[in-house]
């Protein structure tokens, strides 16, 4: 196929590289801000649940939680190299066991979804309280936050973007305000034997039994973790780019939530009352404490007067209340993701999948799971039982992840490319990962803590999976008529006439007119049809060298193939993920992430090769014969 000439880029490419050398949507510090905006926002609710039950060794329970959460993020970031696609577990459990064993983790990832949003969203008013004072008790608060679920579920619905650098600017702005309020409070407020000696009642307050269900309960405070998998497939570089924002957000979390803790026991520390040893951050406002908004109880007490207590606390309350509006949003964002991957799955039923006609958006699975079960979940107003039910759901999908990359060690015990992070003993051909065996550890007993000893979150969570399994099987037999363990791809949604209206569309580039030519030509595909485009550019590792070895001038070479490719889409206006990726072979790279991507159709620009080797060149001739959809070839007009 022949094609016209390609829009002038060059002016366009340069503003654009200068736009975004400081955001670098695809690179590292992007994502770890990205992530970070959704695992920090947690410290505005988990601090006050699990003061409440931990009292004063809360410090030592985030410490151990902290300790459980950089195994799991190790977990996620190995997991999510390997396979850089959205689920999650889900993602993980389906190539190292089963579709029945992905489906079991993606129902529990979906009830902490549908948590992570009620929870979110009910806290957004008390934190705003400090406008409307009825905002930090029922039945306002839980007014406010079905209010907020409503509008972010119609937001959803109608497609509003995300705004990625807003965000960005949020989650570094957040943290920057969580590291001055430990800075404050050590020079205010700290006391070393308040912290580590007045409130300290080993066995007593709290009793053992209560320390071991807090530990669980801390684990709400890495809400979003998740993130990291739907981020993946917008990273540049995965195997470099993902490992470490994963170990900055770790680093970053575990820092602020190993020394919050100590300034906020300082400043409202451990009494004896007459029901019992308390601290005002685990109790409801209608005793005055500050279950509901712990960081502005901090701000209250941190030793501040006058007129800088009053912009402290509107400052934070403003912050907070925007950070877990956005927080709610991304769960949202994530319960309808997941829904939609189970539906193409064949998990969940067709319907679930479907397209709003008008908005092109999952309405349905916005409306039922990400709307109607969260604002069921909301209405009773309790927020010890969501952070239970969370740490329930969360503690099972967590153990599947680790469980599941240490089945995937031993399936590439014999594949030297295959990605592993250490911590590894190899033993018997397989490199063990340490920290999968220690986060399957912790978070599974964690979990059946919760189960033996919260009755109302074991029937609760208990029954979810039940139903789910027993829906799933139903599905399955009797609506497909396939097994629960084979892994099915529903079929294309194309509507009436729309035969050449694709919406998953994959883009192989390289310096060079050719691919100019094929981006171009997949703009014009993707057009007023609200398609994506991705747009691959393979670095060829020579095979004497490790598959992540740094080649400065071909990796320069393809970040200017794909900021072509993206200052070509911008003229038609049409959204390009990028993506670099490194492989022995192009040909078998792009074959293998159509294949990842479910891609629809491939656009590739070929100039035609010499005519003893064939029509086009060796890489244009493998897709044609391997790709997994339909291949587009734009070739040039000498090739022509």
């Amino acid at each position: 196929m022949s094609i016209g000439p390609t829009p002038s880029a060059a002016p366009r490419r340069g503003r654009r590289r200068r736009a975004q050398r400081l955001e670098r949507v695809l690179g590292t510090p992007a994502l770890f801000a990205t992530a970070y905006g959704n695992v920090g926002s947690s410290i505005y609710y988990a601090l006050g649940l699990v003061a409440g039950i931990a009292l004063g060794l809360t410090p030592l329970v985030f410490v151990i939680s902290g300790l459980i959460f950089a195994a799991t993020a190790a977990t996620y970031a190995e997991g999510t190299v390997r396979y850089p696609e959205a689920g999650g577990s889900s993602s993980f459990a389906r190539h190292a066991f089963n579709e029945l064993v992905s489906f079991g983790a993606a129902w529990a990832q979906m009830l902490n979804y549908i948590i992570t949003i009620a929870i979110s969203a009910f806290f957004v008013p008390h934190y705003l309280s400090i406008f409307w004072g009825p905002l930090r008790e029922n039945p306002w608060d839980i007014v406010g936050g079905v209010v907020v679920v409503t509008v972010l579920v119609l937001l959803n619905i109608v497609g509003i973007r995300e705004a990625a650098r807003l965000n960005i600017f949020l989650a570094v702005i957040d943290f920057a305000t969580q590291l001055l309020l430990v800075l404050i409070g050590f020079a205010l407020v700290f006391h070393p034997h308040i912290v580590f000696s007045a409130n300290m009642h080993w066995g007593v307050a709290p009793t053992w039994r209560h320390f071991l269900l807090a530990i669980p309960i801390a684990m709400i405070a890495y809400t979003g973790i998740e993130t990291v998998s739907n981020l993946a497939e917008e990273a540049r570089d995965p195997p470099r780019d993902i490992p470490r924002s994963i170990s900055w957000v770790a680093a970053a979390v575990f820092a602020i939530y190993f020394t919050l803790p100590l300034i906020a026991l300082s400043a409202l520390p451990v009494e004896k009352s007459a029901h019992g040893y308390r601290t005002l951050l685990g109790l409801p406002p209608d005793h005055g404490g500050f279950v509901n908004d712990p960081v502005l109880g901090l701000v209250e007490h941190l030793g501040l007067h006058g007129h800088l207590l009053g912009a402290a606390k509107i400052y934070v309350g403003i912050l907070a209340a925007t950070i877990l509006f956005i927080a709610t949003n991304a769960g949202v964002i994530g319960a309808s993701r997941i829904t939609y991957a189970m539906a193409s799955y064949r998990q969940l039923p067709e319907v679930f999948r479907r397209l709003h006609p008008k908005f092109k958006t999952p309405w349905l699975s916005l409306v039922v799971f990400a709307g109607l079960i969260s604002i069921i979940v909301l209405l009773p107003g309790k927020t010890r039982f969501l952070g239970e039910m969370y740490a329930f759901g969360a503690m099972l999908s967590f153990t599947i992840a680790h469980v599941s990359v240490i089945a995937l060690r031993m399936q590439t015990r014999n594949d030297p490319e295959a990605f592993t992070i250490r911590p590894s003993l190899r033993i018997r051909g397989v490199d063990w990962p340490l920290f999968a065996i220690f986060g399957a550890l912790g978070t599974g007993i964690a979990w059946i803590v919760v189960v033996v000893q919260k009755p109302g979150p074991r029937w609760a969570g208990l029954g979810w999976l039940v139903v789910g399994l027993a829906a799933y099987i139903a599905y399955r037999r009797f609506v497909i008529r396939e097994p629960v363990t084979a892994t099915l791809r529903a079929p294309v949604i194309i509507g009436p006439g729309a035969a050449l209206e694709y919406r998953r569309i994959l883009v192989p580039v390289k310096p060079g007119r050719a691919s100019e030519e094929a981006i171009d030509l997949a703009c014009r595909l993707a057009a007023e049809r609200r398609a994506r485009i991705a747009a691959v550019s393979v670095v060829v590792v020579p095979l004497e060298l490790p598959v992540d070895t740094q080649l400065d001038k071909e990796e320069a070479l393809a970040y200017d193939a794909l900021d072509a490719a993206s200052a070509i889409a911008e003229l038609y206006g049409v959204d390009v993920r990028e993506r670099l990726v490194r492989a022995r072979s192009a040909g078998r790279a792009i074959v293998d992430e159509a294949t990842r991507r479910h891609t629809e159709i491939i656009v590739m620009g070929a100039p035609r090769a010499e005519r003893r080797r064939g029509v086009f060149s060796d890489t244009v001739d493998f897709v044609l014969k391997h790709a997994p959809c339909r291949v587009m070839v734009a070739a040039g007009r000498m090739a022509a």
